[in-house]
């Protein structure tokens, strides 16, 4: 896709920066920002432009005090894309497909942002081959999720998820984690624990022929993607009913999950739209 046509989000981070490169986020690194933090000498901080007289004439000790600013900085942020066999599903649109819509959207807004953006893949293991280190520049990250686009996953898990945290930087990051997460909750909660430093957006990737556009009656074939299992299902009303309670029980585990260790899930059915991401961020994120 070409970058004039991948849609941007707004977003914002609840926490301070510690990066010492300038950018549009608060932080605790002092600079020329306009945020005010206190007084110091003028032998701290020698900066004579910011020398406060009334300050000055106030102390006792007759020491030349300046006022000391935070700047705004950068902050790194990833996205850690699941690769795994369940996300070659998709009725429109396949999972991965919308995960490269999501990867590209998130490269182009963190660009704009002047922030730093990388790239994590994973399936059972982490895809050393669809890795993207942090830069400035989104290109990338942008040809790399093109590149998602035509990826036919293999019959694989996402036991990956877990390693994961090792190519993540020890400074607190924005984390946006893309799958359907369709993997045993116990991966995913040793993950949640392993990031707990990190801000988590679990953007959850469902299809709705998945569940709730199966036909009441008739005989279906159904396959596993992450183990290559088939199936042939005769399907009818309180066969459908009993499917479509189970996505609604996953659903609430999942959100019950992310919600414990105080991260709201972004769902998204069919197709991903960048205005709803921008407003889940003025809803859920303390500005």
């Amino acid at each position: 896709m070409s970058e004039e046509f991948i849609k941007e989000f707004t977003y914002h981070i609840a926490w301070r920066s510690r990066s010492r490169r300038p950018g549009r986020h608060k932080s605790n690194q002092r600079g020329m920002g306009m945020e005010f933090r206190g007084h110091t000498t003028l032998l701290s901080y020698p900066d004579p432009r910011r020398i406060d007289i009334r300050q000055t004439i106030r102390d006792p000790m007759e020491q030349v005090h300046v006022r000391i600013f935070n700047q705004k900085s950068v902050t790194p942020v990833f996205v850690i894309c699941d690769m795994s066999g369940s996300m070659q599903y998709g009725s429109t649109l396949k999972k991965i497909e919308i995960a490269a819509d999501i990867s590209q959207s998130v490269a182009q807004s963190v660009t704009h942002n002047r922030d730093l953006v990388g790239f994590i893949g994973f399936d059972d293991v982490l895809r050393e081959d669809w890795l993207c280190t942090l830069s400035a520049r989104p290109h990338t990250v942008i040809e790399m999720a093109e590149n998602l686009r035509n990826y036919e996953p293999a019959e694989v898990g996402s036991r990956g998820i877990v390693d994961t945290v090792r190519l993540l930087p020890r400074e607190r990051s924005l984390i946006f984690m893309v799958s359907d997460f369709h993997m045993p909750i116990s991966d995913l909660e040793e993950s949640l624990v392993l990031m707990q430093r990190h801000h988590i957006v679990p953007i959850v990737l469902w299809d709705t022929s998945e569940y709730a556009d199966l036909p009441e009656f008739g005989i279906t074939s159904v396959t596993d993607p992450e183990t290559g299992a088939k199936r042939t299902l005769f399907l009818r009303k309180e066969y459908r009913e009993r499917i479509l309670q189970g996505f609604i029980e996953r659903r609430k585990i999942i959100e019950d999950l992310f919600l414990s260790y105080d991260m709201q899930p972004f769902f998204v059915e069919n197709s991903f739209d960048a205005d709803q991401l921008s407003e889940y961020f003025h809803q859920y994120v303390a500005a």
